[in-house]
């Protein structure tokens, strides 16, 4: 039997952890909390309804990422700030005319808090919401608060760093697209590299262990946004994320299985599924998948013969090498022109996710995945020293 010294400690997330070792820090505090509804605690109580419930402290507003404080706005839509229908107090919009908190907003603040359940991939606009309020909180003189919580892929850097000229809002820090850490060690990482000026504390987790496996004792996953309806998809939505650059591909955003679905109305699932086996890619499997699409721009109620993707070993999983290769074997099987010619395809973008147009150029010029990845390995190499000083739990990268 395990005795109790050794026992594994029960996981809490950071604002489990704020508010049980740390109340000191919230002490008479007016506080400015940038969240949304997927940050809960061990109970499933949100962060926002601890710290408005909080004795000794007074929430005075909130701040919504993208998708706003409800999550209930679509990708890429603008959100409008308002009021609690309860509460009465101001949300902030960090995605509609403004984009990071403004000096008025932050002049009644004595601390802003921050608690989003992020992805730990640069497309996905969390990191960028925090690196802005980092910025304005250094500008203002007003500390934060990162109450920590798990990403998916906690071990995993991977993919292409951002090229000078190629930054913007889903390219938004100088790191790899998959940089595997936490929100409080990207804070920390943030604050080390390119913020030295904020007043930063992190709300550290208890009992966690840097494992890309749900615990049994975390708490209920709600949707980040919209389209994120589960940890699996979580997972694969970097492998798919850039496909919203290339018109002609669908990724399954409209089905029950978001980001883990690959067709066109072109593609042949069975053809598609053995090129990729093919490849031999570590920590994941593909198999033929027929599902139905309801985007305007296909057939209304067309079926695609597409890929379903199944990540087998999160540890082992290369997201990004799993993009390029996804897209080489569409090019293989169909030609560079049924993904880059059609008008519609947003290359722009694409780069802009991607944080560089090599990735698009390499492919088009019929560059294999492992050419391709290969030009990743130095500035992974340099990353990763700058990245292992900042690591608040066990693991390494992968």
């Amino acid at each position: 039997m395990q005795n109790k010294t050794s026992a594994k400690r029960a996981f809490k997330p950071g604002i489990d952890t704020l508010l049980a070792r740390h109340k000191s820090w919230l002490q008479g505090k007016r506080i400015g909390l940038v969240s949304h509804l997927a940050a809960v605690d061990s109970r499933g109580c949100s962060t926002a309804q601890r710290l408005w419930q909080h004795k000794d402290s007074t929430l005075v507003c909130l701040m919504g990422p993208e998708h706003g404080y409800f999550g209930r706005v679509a990708a890429g839509e603008s959100c409008k700030p308002g009021r609690h229908p309860d509460w009465k107090i101001p949300i902030h919009s960090l995605y509609g005319a403004q984009r990071r908190p403004s000096k008025h907003s932050l002049k009644n603040l004595d601390l802003i808090v921050v608690d989003l359940q992020d992805m730990g991939m640069r497309p996905y606009t969390y990191v960028a919401t925090l690196r802005l309020v980092l910025e304005a909180a250094a500008e203002c003189g007003t500390p934060v608060i990162v109450a920590d919580r798990p990403i998916p892929l906690p071990t995993t850097v991977d993919g292409p760093s951002v090229d000078s000229g190629f930054e913007s809002f889903v390219s938004a820090i100088p790191a790899p697209m998959i940089y595997g850490m936490t929100p409080g060690e990207t804070a920390r990482w943030l604050q080390a590299t390119v913020l030295p000026n904020v007043h930063l504390r992190v709300a550290k987790m208890q009992g966690y262990s840097r494992d890309a496996y749900r615990g049994p004792d975390w708490p209920p996953w709600l949707r980040p946004s919209p389209a994120i309806v589960s940890w699996e998809t979580a997972i694969c939505y970097p492998a798919t994320v850039g496909l919203e650059g290339i018109s002609s591909l669908d990724h399954g955003r409209a089905t029950d299985m978001p980001f883990q679905l690959v067709g066109a109305p072109w593609t042949n699932g069975e053809a598609f599924s053995t090129a990729l086996a093919e490849q031999k890619l570590p920590g994941v499997l593909f198999y033929p998948h027929h599902y139905q699409t309801n985007r305007p721009d296909f057939a209304p109620g067309k079926t695609l013969s597409g890929i379903r993707m199944v990540v087998t070993n999160p540890k082992r999983f290369r997201p990004i090498l799993t993009s390029i290769t996804v897209l080489y074997c569409l090019q293989s099987l169909s030609g560079p022109r049924s993904l880059w010619a059609p008008k519609s395809c947003r290359t722009d973008f694409f780069d802009k996710l991607f944080g560089t147009n090599c990735v698009r150029l390499q492919l088009k010029e019929g560059a294999t995945p492992s050419q391709i990845s290969q030009s990743w390995k130095g500035p992974h190499r340099k990353f990763a020293k700058a990245r292992k000083q900042h690591l608040l739990y066990e693991g390494t990268a992968q």
